[in-house]
C-alpha cells in the first residue's frame, strides 16, 4: 500500500520570481524555481544527485538519480507568490510497494523516499531565512 507523505509548507523571501522565469513556466503563476535551484545544490551537498529540474503543468520538478524507480521532488507556488512568499514541496513516489521496470520486479520505496523527505525537512529547519508553516497532508496553496 502506498501511503503519500505530507507536504512541507514554507514560508521565505530567499525564493522569489526569477527574472525570465514567466517564459519557462507550463501553466501560468506556478513559481519555484529559485527554491528548485537551492534544493538542487542543498541535496548535492547530500550526496543525492540531481539529474534535471523542469517546470512542469503543475510545478517544478527535480528528478533524483540512484534510485531503482523514478524519484523526486515536487515544488508548488502560486502566482501570488509575490505577495505570500509561501510555497510547498513533497516527495514522489509514494512511500510503499510498487513496480520497477528497470528492475522487473516489485520495490518498496518506504525507506528510501521518506530518508529523501526528512533531509528535505531538515535542509528547511536549519536554514534561519525559511519558516516551515507545517506538514499538511492536504495541499496548503489553495
Amino acid at each position: 500500500m502506498k501511503t503519500p507523505l505530507p507536504f512541507i509548507h514554507i514560508k521565505s523571501a530567499k525564493f522569489p520570481v526569477l527574472p525570465g522565469e514567466d517564459d519557462e513556466l507550463v501553466n501560468e503563476g506556478t513559481y519555484g524555481k529559485a527554491l528548485a535551484q537551492y534544493l538542487e545544490a542543498r541535496l548535492t551537498e547530500r550526496s543525492y544527485k540531481v539529474d534535471f529540474i523542469c517546470c512542469e503543468d503543475w510545478g517544478w520538478w527535480m528528478e533524483i538519480k540512484g534510485f531503482p524507480f523514478v524519484t523526486g521532488v515536487c515544488i508548488y507556488a502560486t502566482a501570488k507568490l509575490h505577495e505570500s512568499e509561501e510555497l510547498c514541496i513533497t516527495v514522489s513516489p509514494a512511500p510503499g510497494r510498487r513496480w520497477s521496470w528497470s528492475q522487473f520486479t516489485v520495490v518498496d520505496t518506504t525507506e528510501t523516499v521518506t530518508e529523501l523527505f526528512s533531509d528535505l525537512s531538515d535542509i528547511f529547519a536549519r536554514d534561519p531565512e525559511v519558516t516551515v508553516l507545517g506538514f499538511p497532508e492536504d495541499y496548503p496553496l489553495d
